[in-house]
């Protein structure tokens, strides 16, 4: 066995044994065994990695469907008679297994399948949940990751562990894989009290290699603070929620105003640092952009900072500007310009900052304003991809920075980093309304329904209606609250 942490007594089964489980598996074919998961394949075969091959079984029907197929098998004497059994094929064999896999790592490879048939019952907790996210760097986008397991121990000397299906699939949304399929079946060979797991999970893949490398980024790329995290996490709110805020859009790039990243930067940042005080980086050094005057962004509410906030406290106003400036700079510095294509050095985001001189006056946070420190911008593919999948990419960029901060302080508990990660927003309030509105119907004036114009005056009961819903915009301003029938 190579990088391996199985058993030995495991290890020693499967070469004591090889003869006796080459002829088991074979006794069954590979259609029988996972033909309620072969409609997922492509039309286009391509490269295929069987970890724990075992007989040859599998790689063999992959290759005859034109396949290239890499079979993994740690099993020495299994491994000599699975290379016979399919010497005729596009199979070559490598010992290696399951978490590290170094040795297929080392070929830089992508797989469009990758198929680990009963094996994952043999790795303990934290082998299962090392072995995905190593599998899910090893899948081309698009591709198919296939997992069987087995319940139930068994009689023999092999090591079997317990397999949590609703915790791997929390791992597998955690690094951002798309559940496709899963089923829980008896055993086809009829052995009691044995039953089998499949779950079938798939790399997406937008067509235009956005959600790939942004799936990179959040998962793969090397982080030396959260700082990457935080830029991505930032674009996809404001692509998310504020799309108005875009000025210009071309094929290739999509322009936003640096201060709108700037300020929801501060925004995702503010609860971390001051509500929490929790690392961002390794060691004890202090953050670029977070100065005095972010600390002093304590006395705002999150409902503050937010696009189209006026400010008329001169000392207030400057003291927000400031953060902004701050933060946009080192937002330039250092994640726009260290987050990088895969495989290159060529930074993903552009931007310029404007130098801006900010004076202690009154201050609306429009476009205009957020414009004046200078322009962001996007590949217009990673735009849209976070625009449409920001559900889905937000949730890994989550867990990837919880694991983040775990790392620089493993005391932190879990539950505490997930609530200082969530993002703070006003509550849906409508009393200030209300009041308005009792008090406008001791007047005998009609006041209208906003959307029937029928007089509430005659109504039992009446709402306040968030007129852009505030299930898609956060915006408690008197403007959008207005009575209804």
């Amino acid at each position: 066995m190579t990088n391996s942490s199985i058993t030995i007594p495991t290890a020693r089964f499967y070469n004591d044994n090889a003869q006796q489980l080459f002829n088991q598996y074979q006794s069954l074919s590979f259609e029988r065994v996972h033909g309620e998961w072969l409609h997922h394949l492509p039309t286009q075969p391509g490269l295929a990695l069987d970890i724990g091959a075992g007989s040859g079984r599998d790689a063999k029907a992959l290759a005859e469907r034109g396949w290239q197929v890499m079979a993994i098998e740690p099993a020495e004497k299994l491994r000599a008679l699975g290379e016979t059994y399919t010497h005729e094929g596009d199979v070559s064999w490598i010992d290696d297994t399951l978490p590290a896999l170094n040795r297929v790592r080392q070929l830089s490879q992508r797989f469009q399948l990758i198929l680990v048939s009963a094996v994952w019952m043999h790795l303990s907790t934290d082998e299962q949940q090392r072995s995905l996210r190593v599998l899910s760097s090893l899948l081309a986008p698009g591709g198919l990751l296939v997992i069987t397991y087995r319940e139930s121990s068994d009689s023999d000397k092999r090591q079997f562990y317990s397999v949590n299906t609703g915790v791997l699939d929390s791992w597998a949304f955690d690094l951002a894989l798309l559940p496709v399929q899963a089923s829980h079946n008896d055993d086809q060979l009829g052995r009691q009290g044995i039953a089998w797991h499949l779950r079938v999970f798939r790399l997406p893949d937008d067509g235009t290699g956005a959600l790939p490398s942004l799936r990179h980024i959040i998962v793969n790329d090397d982080k030396a603070s959260s700082y990457k995290l935080g830029l991505l996490r930032t674009l996809a709110r404001l692509a998310d929620s504020a799309p108005g805020i875009v000025m210009s859009r071309t094929e290739e790039w999509v322009t936003i105003p640096l201060g709108a990243v700037g300020l929801f930067w501060i925004k995702l940042f503010r609860p971390l640092l001051i509500e929490r005080d929790l690392r961002q980086a390794p060691g004890k050094k202090g953050y670029g952009f977070a100065k005095d005057d972010f600390y002093r962004l304590k006395q705002l509410s999150p409902h503050d900072l937010r696009i189209g906030s006026a400010f008329y406290d001169p000392q207030c106003a400057a003291t927000v500007m400031r953060s902004i400036r701050d933060a946009c700079q080192t937002i330039l510095k250092m994640p726009a310009h260290f987050t990088t294509w895969p495989g290159s050095l060529r930074p993903i985001f552009d931007g310029s900052y404007q130098g801006r001189r900010i004076r202690e006056q009154a201050v609306r946070l429009d476009s205009a304003t957020l414009a004046s420190f200078g322009i962001f911008r996007v590949p217009t593919t990673l735009w849209d991809a976070m625009s449409r999948y920001a559900c889905w990419l937000e949730p890994a960029i989550v867990h990837e920075w919880v694991q983040l901060m775990q790392r620089y302080d493993a005391s932190y508990d879990t539950g505490t980093l997930h609530l200082a990660l969530q993002w703070q927003e006003s509550c849906r309030d409508t009393r200030q309304v209300r009041q308005l509105v009792s008090q406008r119907l001791q007047n005998p004036t009609p006041l209208p329904c906003v959307w029937s114009r029928s007089d509430l005056h005659g109504q039992k009961n009446y709402a306040i209606d968030h007129c852009f819903p505030w299930s898609r915009w956060n915006n408690n301003d008197l403007w959008n609250l207005l009575p209804t029938t």
